[in-house]
C-alpha cells in the first residue's frame, strides 16, 4: 500500500540520495526538491539531481533558484572571495562553509510545495553526528521546525518532517545505502570542484571517510584520495 506523497530534499549528494532511497523503500511516491543557490558546484549538483530523480521515478521535480542567499554571502560556498577550508574532522567548530540558515529557506520552500501537492511528509538528508557541525542539522532545529509546519500551514494540513540519517554517521549511512541499491557513481558532495571530486574539502573528506570505514570504494572520481579513516585530520 503506497505511503502517498513525500517532498524529498535533492542536493544531488549521498546524504539526500539515500533519504529518496528510504521515501521509496518506506511506499512514497517522491516530489523531488532542488534548489539553486549560487554555489560552486551549481551546475554539478543540478545534473546529479535530475539523474537521480530520474533513477527514483520521480513523479514531480522541482528546480528553485535562490539567488539572495549568494547576495547575502558569509559562506565559502558562495563568495569565491572566501577560501574553503582543508577538512579538521575532530573539531566541533562550525567551518565557513556553513551557508547561514539555508536549510529553513529549503524547508520553507519544501513546506509550501507540500502544502499544495498534499505531500504528508519531508524527508530532509541531515546528518548530526558525522557532519561539519552545522547548526540547522541538529535534532533541536528539526524539533522547532516541525512546530513551525504544524502552526504555520492550514488546520487541516498534515506534513511530517523526516530526518531518518541525523543520527547515523557517514560509514552507516553508506552502508544503509549499499543494502538499498542507492546509485552512489550518479551523486555529487564536492565543495569546489565539478569534473573530479578535490578530495581534499571537508564534504568530500567526510564521504571518503564513511566510504573508507564502510570499507566499499566511493564511485565517483577524485583528484586526490587521501585515507580520512584512521587519522581524521592528516592527508595523505
Amino acid at each position: 500500500m503506497a505511503a502517498g506523497l513525500a517532498v524529498v530534499l535533492m542536493s544531488g549528494g549521498m546524504d539526500s540520495a539515500v533519504c529518496a532511497a528510504i521515501a521509496r523503500e518506506e511506499g512514497y511516491d517522491i516530489a523531488a526538491l532542488h534548489l539553486n543557490y549560487g554555489q560552486r558546484t551549481e551546475r554539478k549538483e543540478l545534473e546529479a539531481f535530475h539523474a537521480l530523480a530520474d533513477f527514483y521515478q520521480a513523479v514531480q521535480r522541482l528546480v528553485v533558484s535562490v539567488e539572495h542567499l549568494a547576495k547575502i554571502g558569509g559562506s565559502s560556498l558562495v563568495d569565491e572571495q572566501m577560501e574553503i577550508p582543508e577538512p579538521q574532522l575532530n573539531t566541533d567548530r562550525i567551518p565557513n562553509t556553513y551557508v547561514p540558515f539555508r536549510n529553513a529557506h529549503i524547508l520553507a520552500i519544501a513546506t509550501s510545495w507540500a502544502e499544495v501537492l498534499g505531500a504528508n511528509a519531508i524527508f530532509y538528508g541531515a546528518v548530526q553526528e558525522d557532519s561539519s557541525g552545522y547548526p540547522d542539522c541538529r535534532q533541536e532545529f528539526i524539533e522547532a521546525y516541525q512546530r513551525v509546519i504544524d502552526v504555520g500551514t492550514k488546520p487541516e494540513t498534515s506534513i511530517i518532517l523526516k530526518a531518518p540519517l541525523l543520527h547515523r554517521s557517514k560509514a552507516e549511512i553508506v552502508q544503509l545505502g549499499a543494502s538499498l541499491g542507492v546509485p552512489f557513481h550518479l551523486t555529487w558532495s564536492c565543495y569546489q570542484s565539478e569534473d573530479r571530486a578535490c578530495g581534499v574539502c571537508e564534504s568530500c573528506a567526510l564521504r571518503l571517510r564513511g566510504f573508507q570505514l564502510a570499507g566499499i570504494e566511493d564511485p565517483i572520481p577524485y583528484i586526490r584520495k587521501p585515507w580520512y579513516a584512521g587519522s581524521v585530520t592528516k592527508q595523505s
